[in-house]
């Protein structure tokens, strides 16, 4: 298996648990630094991002194993795996262009350094040792890290300024001044 970027971080956690919200806050908030980021999301279940009846659907349900969207604001490649194995998250992180932070948002069992999103309220189970390495722990309560299996510290999860510049010292990303 290759190495990881160190500037590939993730966000992890239980279902529910904020790590949407914290991803989004983060790009948003890298962005204002100056720091171009892109994301990967894994997603559980089946999943769709197009709609039954669009030209682009049929094509995909006709049996296309590439499907790509295209138009003046955006563009959108699909993939059908089609009895494919679920892609690794090497393979995903090739495909996307160059940028100087990528978040990753799941992959518990992924090699990238990661925080853990933990909201006692919500769950308190510990991920399992395969999910390391959590370097970082993110919560709304005043929790141990240790309990997590994380020697690294306790971040607030609604300081998106701490929790930023953990991650850009981590990565060792260069930020800009706030616009």
């Amino acid at each position: 298996m290759k190495t990881l970027s160190p500037k590939v971080f993730g966000i992890t956690g239980w279902k529910n648990s904020g790590k949407t919200t914290l991803v989004s806050e983060l790009v948003r908030w890298f962005c204002e630094r100056g720091v171009k980021v892109s994301t990967i999301k894994h997603a559980h279940c089946d999943f769709d991002i197009d709609r039954p009846g669009t030209d682009s659907f049929k094509h995909r349900e006709a049996g296309a194993q590439q499907v790509l969207l295209a138009s003046s604001h955006r563009w959108a490649l699909m993939n059908e795996l089609r009895n494919q194995q679920e892609q690794e998250l090497d393979d995903l992180l090739e495909k996307l262009d160059p940028v100087d932070l990528v978040l990753v948002e799941g992959f518990k069992m992924g090699d990238q350094p990661k925080i853990q999103v933990v909201r006692p309220s919500n769950n308190t189970e510990r991920l399992s040792d395969e999910a390391h390495p959590i370097v970082a722990i993110a919560s709304d309560e005043n929790i141990s890290p240790a309990d997590y299996g994380c020697s690294g510290p306790l971040l607030a999860l609604d300081n998106i300024h701490s929790i930023g510049l953990f991650i850009s010292e981590y990565c060792q990303l260069t930020l800009n001044a706030e616009r």
